[in-house]
């Protein structure tokens, strides 16, 4: 599915959504002008399409004991084909790599880490990140606090 494919209550959907994603049906299709069933029809039409790939709740990772969130810049020793694909299947096997990228520029991936602590991610990053066979260079950036946080898409 498109964008241009998805019309004005289609997006109107999908922002609400993405704002709460608990909300009932009834409650979604009273905030974007429809009834129920047709809500409930696009709801699942979005979801078949991939456009809606689930829900989660968010969870204040300081009031679990996640104090520490940060960022590494990861370049590999070579940018192979079959490198770039083993480094990002291993990154789904460490919890503390919550996201992973792939990017273009002076690093080859970007992961967002989230730790107990400061010891915990120094741990991964000497003991797992730089002992990967394929890992060149490890640059990493630790967070004050954060500023933002929307939806990642805007509507």
């Amino acid at each position: 599915m498109l964008r241009a494919e998805l019309d004005a209550i289609d997006i109107k959907i999908l922002r609400e959504l993405q704002r709460d994603g608990r909300m009932t049906n009834v409650e979604l299709a009273d905030r974007v002008g429809i009834s129920a069933p047709p809500c409930l029809r696009r709801v699942r039409k979005l979801e078949e399409a991939g456009v809606i790939e689930g829900y989660h709740a968010m969870l204040n990772s300081p009031k679990l004991g996640f104090d520490l969130v940060a960022f590494c810049m990861v370049g590999l020793k070579h940018q192979s084909e079959a490198n770039l694909k083993a480094f990002a299947s291993v990154t789904a096997e460490w919890p503390l790599v919550r996201q992973a990228w792939m990017v273009s520029g002076d690093s080859d991936f970007l992961l967002h880490c989230v730790a107990e602590n400061l010891t915990r991610f120094q741990d991964f990053v000497i003991e797992v990140l730089t002992a990967n066979e394929h890992v060149d260079t490890v640059r990493t950036m630790l967070t004050i606090r954060q500023v933002k946080k929307l939806g990642l898409v805007e509507l």
